[in-house]
């Protein structure tokens, strides 16, 4: 940038030929944003108390450092399945609020795997920092959203996101019709006569839903059915197809 005027002196002390002032420290900030070390956090885990994580630390810290980003956080899951849900990874759930909160620009992680084995689950993180604009780096797949292809490959995750999201809704549509044409009565089955009998008793002697749940043995929300015209759920994995 040495060299160049700015077109507005009087409000620019820089100088920098062919540009106004505007795009001058537009282009400043620009290259601050291009030089700025990137933050990275670090993901490991493994299923068993018998192995360890510090392999897969040592490795991602230095590819880390080849790559010239600076770790500011290391979230590690010993002795948790990649089954688990994310509430059940404490390490991973704080990994994705931290994601959110914008505290690091690229997670880093040894395998696919260790982020997950449920392809759902999986995809749905991947989205996730997608739409955070955090990056990601896999080491034994040799993927870096950081580059020009990682970003390709990224943004072709996103379009079979979207297209198993509309594929899972065609289906149950489907499933719907289907069962509407075969004469079945969608949602939960309706309690008996006797139970309703008994729950409306109940209610009219102001007995409460739990209590009378209780009483009776089913659960509250079929309690809260009775006599309100309630709507049941529809069970959509008994009808996909």
């Amino acid at each position: 940038m040495m060299g160049l005027e700015c077109n507005d002196p009087p409000r620019c002390a820089n100088t920098m030929t062919g540009l106004s002032h505007n795009r001058y420290w537009r282009a400043i900030m620009t290259y601050r944003k291009s030089t700025t070390r990137k933050r990275a956090a670090i993901y490991i885990r493994v299923s068993t108390d018998g192995q360890t994580v510090d392999n897969q630390r040592l490795e991602l810290e230095q590819a880390a450092k080849s790559a010239g980003w600076e770790i500011v956080g290391i979230y590690d899951d010993n002795g948790v399945s990649g089954a688990k849900s994310r509430e059940q990874r404490e390490a991973f759930d704080r990994l994705c609020k931290d994601a959110t909160r914008r505290k690091f620009d690229v997670v880093m992680s040894w395998s696919v795997d260790r982020l997950g084995r449920s392809l759902q689950d999986l995809v749905g993180f991947l989205s996730e920092l997608h739409a955070l604009g955090v990056d990601l780096y896999l080491h034994q797949q040799g993927i870096d959203t950081t580059t020009p292809a990682g970003k390709a490959m990224f943004q072709m995750m996103g379009v079979f996101a979207e297209f198993e999201r509309t594929m899972i809704q065609e289906r149950v549509k489907a499933g719907l019709a289907r069962a509407k044409a075969q004469g079945k009565t969608l949602g939960r089955p309706k309690v008996n006569g006797d139970v309703e009998k008994a729950v409306l008793a109940a209610r009219e002697k102001g007995t409460g839903k739990r209590k009378i749940s209780k009483q009776l043995g089913i659960p509250p929300c079929r309690v809260g059915q009775v006599g309100e015209g309630v709507s049941p759920t529809l069970d959509v994995e008994s009808i996909v197809p």
